[in-house]
C-alpha cells in the first residue's frame, strides 16, 4: 500500500492535491537527502480535505530545486504524503476508510491495511531517529493558526511557539501522528487556520522553511510570555440518534448560526450553544482524558436551550455535518497554568 521513493516525481510542482492520487499511485514516504542530518519528518494530507500542508512543503521544495531536478535542502526531509484517495474527492476521509489520524500505533489495532502502514511508518521513524515531526492540518470551522504538543517539554513548546504563541496541549484522542511520533522525538501538530486560507499556507510555508534550517533547538527554557497554553480537558459529541442543524432548521438540536465564531474564546457560564426541544436524553456527550463523562460539568439544558454550565474554551467547533458525525463537534480546553508546565522556570 505504502510507496517509497527518494526523489519527486514529474509534474509534483504543478500538482494539486486532488492530482496526487493519479501522480503518487498512493500514500507516499519520500526521502530526500539534506545537507544536515537526521531528517526532519513532515507529515500532510493525513485528512484528504485539509490541502494547505501539502501546498506549504510544495511551495518550499520548490523554491529548494536546482538543476537536473535535485533537491537542495537545508536538513534531510522525510515527507509522508497521506490520503491522496480522499483528497481527489475532495473529503476527510472515503467511506468505509478509516481516519488516517486516528489510526496510529496507540489506536486500536484494526488489522487494516491502513494501519498496517502507519505501524511500519512509526516503527521505522523510531528506528532511524528524527531531528523532529511536523504534522500539517487545516480546520473546518474558525480558529486561529495554533500549535499541538503531547509532552510538556522546553523542545516542543520551543518548536510550537515558532508556528504560533497558540499551543495546545492535548494527551487523546489515541491513534493520532504526533501523540505516537511524540514517545521518540520532538513533535508538534499545527493547525493552519481554516480550508482555503491563504494566509495559512504561507504561514506553513514560512514554519517548515524555518524548521529545515534549525540547527537545534536553545537550551533555555521557554519563557511564560512566549506563549498561551491550553490544555484539552474534554471531547464533545453529538448523540448518534439526535439530529441538528445550524439555525432555525427543525432538528433535535438547532445549533447557533455562529457556533464556530466561539473558538478560541472563554465563553462565560449560561452562553446559548443552540435550541433543543427534547430534554429526555442524553444530546451530547463530553469526554475526558480517562474516558469518563463529565458533560454535566461544562454543559446544562434548560429551558429549551442547550448551554454553558461553567466557564468554558471551546476549540475545534465546526458546521461541517460529516466532520461532526465522524468525529467530534468539538474539544473542551482550559488555561494551563505555566507553572505546573515549568515549575522550576
Amino acid at each position: 500500500m505504502l510507496k517509497i521513493k527518494t526523489s519527486l516525481p514529474a509534474g509534483f510542482f504543478e500538482a494539486s492535491p486532488g492530482d496526487l492520487n493519479k501522480l503518487l499511485g498512493g500514500p507516499t514516504l519520500f526521502h530526500l537527502k539534506g545537507k544536515r542530518a537526521p531528517a526532519l519528518f513532515v507529515s500532510v494530507l493525513l485528512h484528504g480535505n485539509e490541502p494547505a500542508g501539502f501546498s506549504a512543503i510544495q511551495k518550499v521544495l520548490a523554491k529548494t530545486e536546482y538543476g537536473g531536478g535535485t533537491l537542495r535542502l537545508p536538513r534531510s526531509l522525510i515527507l509522508f504524503i497521506g490520503n491522496v484517495a480522499a483528497a481527489e474527492a475532495g473529503l476527510r476521509h472515503l467511506p468505509g476508510q478509516p481516519d488516517y489520524n486516528r489510526i496510529w500505533p496507540g489506536a486500536e489495532a484494526l488489522g487494516t491495511p491502513e494501519h498496517k502502514m502507519m505501524r511500519q511508518i512509526a516503527r521505522e521513524m523510531k528506528s532511524r531517529g528524527l531531528f523532529a515531526s511536523v504534522d500539517l492540518h487545516s480546520t473546518t470551522g474558525m480558529n486561529p493558526h495554533y500549535a499541538c504538543v503531547n509532552q510538556l517539554d522546553a523542545s516542543f513548546l520551543h518548536l510550537a511557539s515558532l508556528f504560533s504563541r497558540t499551543v495546545v496541549y492535548f494527551r487523546f484522542p489515541k491513534g493520532v501522528q504526533s501523540l505516537i511520533f511524540s514517545e521518540f522525538t520532538t513533535a508538534v501538530t499545527v493547525e493552519c487556520g481554516k480550508v482555503g486560507d491563504k494566509t495559512g499556507v504561507e504561514h506553513g510555508e514560512d514554519f517548515l522553511s524555518a524548521c529545515l534550517k534549525l540547527s537545534e533547538f536553545p537550551r533555555r527554557e521557554v519563557a511564560a510570555h512566549d506563549v498561551n497554553l491550553y490544555h484539552t480537558v474534554g471531547r464533545v459529541t453529538v448523540a448518534k440518534d439526535a439530529s441538528f442543524s445550524f439555525g432555525d432548521e427543525a432538528a433535535d438540536i438547532r445549533f447557533v448560526d455562529h457556533l464556530d465564531s466561539y473558538n478560541f474564546n472563554e465563553l462565560p457560564a449560561g452562553t446559548i450553544l443552540a435550541r433543543v426541544d427534547q430534554t429526555d436524553r442524553p444530546l451530547i456527550e463530553v469526554l475526558n482524558e480517562q474516558g469518563r463523562n463529565v458533560t454535566g460539568d461544562y454543559f446544562l439544558i434548560g429551558d429549551g436551550f442547550l448551554k454553558t454550565k461553567a466557564r468554558v474554551m471551546p476549540s475545534m467547533l465546526t458546521r461541517d455535518e460529516s466532520i461532526i458525525r465522524n468525529d467530534c463537534l468539538c474539544y473542551v480546553m482550559e488555561r494551563y497554568p505555566f507553572a505546573l508546565a515549568f515549575p522550576d522556570s
